[in-house]
């Protein structure tokens, strides 16, 4: 009787370690809700199916309460190496998933992605995606979303396009053996994270998984930090909405205390409307001097300007005179000296 290896991974909450007991008599812990239990790769008792000797692997999800990603990474990934080096492969992978889930939300999304760099896709022959908890749902809701898993290119089309399988669990022991009957007779393969860690030398840092990792994580991180934002925006139209509704009240209060105010302040405003009439002939009357006294002093600045202009141009007729009598002199003297040396020229 040869054995069997079979890995049951998923989101927390999908049912693996009920699953895991349920076919295999096994009593591992089993978590309330979502809650995770299983913080560490275990494995069921052997147990005899179609003439095989099956163990189950039951893993955490990437989802767990209590570990990293990252930790359950390491943990799984260290368990599968482990196991390679010591020549077991697995026969087959069930991926849990919950047909009640009305959406596949994130944390469905993540552990898929870690799922599918683990395996890799030469080993989708040996997958078999498992939804459960089909008695929450009603029959009709529970096909429709099935059909939405299976034809959707983000969530399951993908790898059943490249091998991987579809079936439904009951919840009964004979839906959990007509599933493992899919896997018992199957070659089995390693995993791409074996191949990678033990056939590679890796580095974890190095494989797929930890590179799908540190890409989800940084997708989550956007995700908060758009929350984030989100909440930001939110809380700042909410005070928005608050602030114009007490400007609302504000303004509604002012109006009516204009409205008590305006009889009083008519006799008011009437006596400071006279006044500022006063106010403004006398001050027309102020500008009209002003203006006055100011065109007269343009008046005698301009004369004043052109008085200067005349004294400017005597002055330059007359320097340009000096500077023509200047001329005339330096040519006579050069005459002058000319001549002597003509003059002393004939002497010689």
């Amino acid at each position: 009787m040869s054995d069997v290896l079979i890995a049951v991974m998923g989101a927390t909450g999908t049912g693996k370690s009920t699953f895991v007991n349920l076919i295999s008599g096994s009593q591992l812990p089993v978590g309330e809700g979502l809650r995770s239990c299983t913080t560490e790769v275990r494995t069921s008792q052997p147990f005899e199916l179609l003439g095989r000797r099956v163990t189950l692997i039951d893993t955490p999800g990437f989802d767990d309460t209590l570990k990293t990603d990252t930790e359950i990474l390491k943990l799984i990934a260290s368990y599968l190496a482990n196991q390679y080096r010591e020549n077991k492969k697995l026969s087959g992978v069930i991926y849990m998933h919950r047909i009640s889930d009305f959406r596949v939300g994130g944390i469905s999304r993540r552990n898929f992605g870690m799922f599918r760099s683990l395996c890799g896709d030469s080993t989708l022959a040996n997958v078999v995606v498992v939804t459960n908890m089909w008695s929450e749902v009603s029959a009709e809701k529970g096909a429709a979303r099935e059909h939405e898993l299976a034809t959707d290119g983000a969530l399951f089309k993908p790898v059943l396009d490249k091998g991987a399988a579809m079936a439904r669990h009951a919840n009964t022991l004979a839906s959990a053996q007509a599933i493992l009957g899919r896997l018992v007779a199957n070659v089995p393969l390693p995993l791409q994270i074996q191949r990678e860690l033990v056939e590679e030398h890796k580095a974890l840092e190095q494989t797929a998984a930890s590179e799908e990792l540190k890409t989800q994580e940084m997708r989550e991180a956007q995700r908060r930090q758009e929350a984030e934002l989100q909440r930001q925006r939110e809380a700042a139209e909410a005070a928005r909405r608050a602030q114009e509704a007490q400007k609302a009240r504000e303004l509604a209060e002012a109006q009516r205390q204009r409205a008590i105010q305006e009889a009083q302040a008519q006799a008011e405003r009437e006596r400071v409307q006279r006044e500022l009439e006063a106010a403004r002939r006398q001050e027309e009357e102020r500008l009209r001097q002003v203006q006055l006294a100011l065109q007269q002093e343009a008046a005698a600045r301009a004369a004043e300007e052109e008085r200067l202009r005349q004294v400017r141009e005597q002055q330059a007729r007359e320097a340009q005179a000096q500077e023509e009598a200047r001329r005339q002199h330096q040519a006579e003297m050069e005459r002058i000296r000319r001549r002597r040396r003509h003059d002393d020229c004939i002497i010689c």
